[in-house]
């Protein structure tokens, strides 16, 4: 078990490395998703079926793996999800039909749900020990690497085909797996430092079971509530904010793009200050103030009739969720363990995939504006959430 503030410096850089790699790969495989479609000949419908078998199987593998969690550790079940997410992403390529395709995206949606508990659950642990809020550092290095992953997969689109492109980032996953791997694998998860009697601290294991079984599992349900409400905001802004951008407000294609990209730097910059956020208002303030923030961003991106207030908008929402998810998550680990991080991020993805054609229904029956303000009251109920929860878990 690592002891000495060297160790844990190790653990804090082998597990961001794993967030960083996850979203690495998942932005290289959507970037090429277009290709994969051309190349299977599958329509818009049997590619949005196929697809499903991504969020089919994360949402099947996340409560599974917060019981391998326990079982087997958080650290090593992150390494056998990082092996399996890199060799299944090059296998999207290699299928020439519908039904192939969705076979091996379920194979990579498990991995990916596996992985994301599994590190998380890593983190909460790490969290605790070193008794400092980092934990939108670790989200930073996930936003981070998918912006570079995305990045990547454009500027090799037109040399490269989709089989040598994601067959390299097999490559890299697996390199990157090996050089962190040792690090997690040498060290159980570290347990908390025992107080100091003045110090206000996040319940220990101990202190957690202790707390009703019955209000532990509510409180839970109502972190993963948190982060519902801001992966639906992601998942809107991801499939929704271009076009939004470009049918309501003339934007051309170029600008457009670059509704999504403002929302996703901000985010990005709102995770790498979240620390000293959170050191300085504490966990249910910036949840408060991280919700209020989203909800009035999301308010002037959809509403306002000129273009560059709706990309100031757009910026102000990935500011004000950045921190969100986060939080939530590593609230419920707190509570409970490997289990309480899998409640969360199973409501958290399935915001995710709630938010786009919940967007889609509401666009069909009352415009495409109104039914992005849906971001905002989600954001305005997460703030209701942060003030009534307030005082439930300390900071």
């Amino acid at each position: 078990m690592p002891g000495t503030s060297r160790d844990l410096t190790r653990l804090r850089t082998a597990i961001t490395a794993f967030f960083a790699l996850d979203g690495f790969l998942f932005a290289g495989w959507v970037v090429r998703i277009p290709a994969i479609k051309h190349q299977t000949g599958a329509s818009a419908g049997d590619l949005g079926l196929a697809l499903l078998g991504v969020s089919a199987g994360a949402v099947l593998t996340m409560t599974l793996t917060g019981r391998l969690c326990r079982r087997y550790g958080s650290h090593q079940v992150t390494v056998v999800c990082a092996v399996l997410l890199s060799l299944s992403v090059a296998l999207p390529p290699l299928t020439h039909s519908v039904l192939a395709l969705g076979a091996v995206l379920l194979i990579f949606g498990a991995a990916y749900g596996g992985i994301n508990v599994a590190f998380n659950s890593a983190a909460v642990d790490l969290v605790t020990a070193l008794r400092r809020p980092i934990m939108p550092s670790f989200h930073a290095a996930f936003s981070l690497g998918g912006m570079v992953g995305a990045g990547l997969g454009g500027l090799v689109a037109g040399a490269l085909s989709p089989t040598l492109h994601l067959a390299g980032l097999a490559v890299v996953g697996l390199l990157v797996t090996a050089v962190a791997a040792p690090t997690l694998l040498r060290h159980e998860p570290p347990s908390a430092p025992t107080p100091a009697p003045s110090a206000p601290s996040a319940p220990s294991a101990p202190e957690a079971s202790r707390r009703p079984r019955g209000r532990t599992r509510g409180l839970v349900i109502v972190f993963g509530l948190i982060a519902g409400c801001t992966a639906y905001g992601e998942g809107a802004m991801a499939d929704w904010g271009a076009l939004h951008l470009e049918q309501d407000l003339d934007a051309s294609s170029g600008v457009a793009a670059l509704g999504y990209t403002c929302f996703a730097l901000a985010m990005t910059i709102g995770r790498l200050s979240g620390t000293a956020l959170l050191e300085r208002l504490g966990h249910g303030r910036t949840v408060v103030a991280g919700g209020a923030t989203a909800a009035a961003g999301m308010l002037l991106g959809s509403l306002a009739p000129s273009l560059w207030a709706a990309l100031l908008g757009f910026a102000v929402t990935g500011l004000g969720l950045a921190n969100l998810f986060p939080v939530a998550v590593e609230r419920a680990g707190t509570l409970a363990g490997p289990s309480g991080v899998a409640t969360a991020s199973t409501f958290g993805y399935g915001g995710m995939l709630l938010g786009p054609p919940a967007i889609g229904f509401m666009a069909d029956w009352l415009s495409l504006p109104v039914a992005l303000t849906s971001v905002a009251v989600l954001a305005a109920i997460a703030t209701l959430i942060g003030v009534a929860t307030r005082r439930a878990v300390p900071n």
